[in-house]
């Protein structure tokens, strides 16, 4: 979730990570100006935990790792760094120096959105990680209503779209053959109340 700019003065990328490394805040960092990032929600934090409860129980017996919020990507052909909402990598994970804290090869991002980042999440941050060869696969998760889109990579020019909507259905991780269940997604999350005129008829 990205809130303000900090600075107005432009800043180096080895500025922006010595400052956000003593830093107990996250910002974002855009050609040259560091963004802070928006505390999350409760519905945001419920279905964080909940796709990595789900996922996790999936992976855990291979070489794929799952990380939320706190580690950050990097796309060093525009100099950006951001904090995806979660992240998937596959094999060998490869970082910007030896913290090993800015990861470089994400496979799958999932971004939970909120009114005021969704646009940015479906546009200028997904151009970003498009420039990541690793990156095959985005999933955007609504909040307050059962739906999802999904992005997946088909050939090195061309991305599928596909949406998924209701509690009753499932959504397909492909990089990681993973079958999530929306009920599971959505679980204990304050949804809200299904329009009047999609209800059934009796």
């Amino acid at each position: 979730m990205v809130g303000q700019v900090q600075s107005q003065s432009w800043i180096s990328p080895e500025e922006y990570l010595n400052i956000e490394r003593r830093s107990t805040s996250r910002s974002e960092y855009v050609d040259g100006e560091m963004f802070a990032m928006a505390g999350a929600t409760r519905q945001h934090n419920r279905i964080s935990s909940n796709l990595v409860s789900e996922i996790n129980q999936h992976i855990k017996s291979g070489d794929c790792n799952i990380y939320s919020s706190d580690l950050r990507v990097h796309v060093p052909s525009t100099g950006y760094f951001t904090y995806p909402d979660i992240v998937i990598t596959c094999g060998k994970e490869e970082f910007t120096d030896a913290h090993n804290d800015v990861l470089v090869n994400p496979l799958v991002i999932i971004e939970i959105l909120s009114d005021s980042t969704a646009s940015i999440d479906r546009g200028k941050k997904f151009e970003q990680y498009r420039e990541l060869a690793s990156f095959v696969e985005y999933l955007l998760i609504e909040q307050r209503t059962p739906h999802i889109e999904q992005y997946i990579l088909y050939d090195a020019q061309e991305w599928r779209y596909r949406t998924i909507r209701g509690i009753d259905e499932q959504v397909i991780i492909q990089a990681i053959d993973c079958t999530l269940l929306l009920r599971d997604i959505y679980h204990k999350v304050d949804l809200l109340p299904r329009p009047a005129h999609l209800h059934s008829i009796s």
